[in-house]
């Protein structure tokens, strides 16, 4: 089981949590939402929780709940920039299909 970030991410989050002046890493998971029927909850981490699960290494971490890494193991994210916009990119093995938005995805 793994989830992991491409080096355009890790550096996205490394610079913002040190912008930030504190936080472990990105906390990432899923809900229930959308037309496809799940999206992704991006968000930065200031601690581990019990159901956590973490990736990675020191100066970045990826914190995923038990619930969400069954959806989600062996994603790569990205953080991309194209013009004006700026996001992080999911490429998740699991994914049957996604919304015409991009917002949600369906395993």
């Amino acid at each position: 089981m793994a989830i992991s970030l491409t080096n355009s991410a890790a550096e996205r989050v490394r610079s913002y949590l040190a912008k930030r002046g504190h936080g472990i890493g990105l906390r990432v998971g899923v809900k229930r939402t959308g037309c496809s029927g799940w999206a992704y909850l991006v968000d930065y981490a200031d601690e581990v929780e019990d159901d956590d699960i973490v990736f990675g290494d020191e100066p970045v971490k990826v914190i995923v709940d038990k619930k969400s890494l069954e959806l989600i193991d062996g994603t790569e994210i990205d953080f991309v920039k194209e013009g004006i916009n700026e996001a992080f990119k999911f490429r998740n093995p699991n994914t049957k299909g996604e919304c015409g938005c991009g917002e949600s995805f369906s395993v």
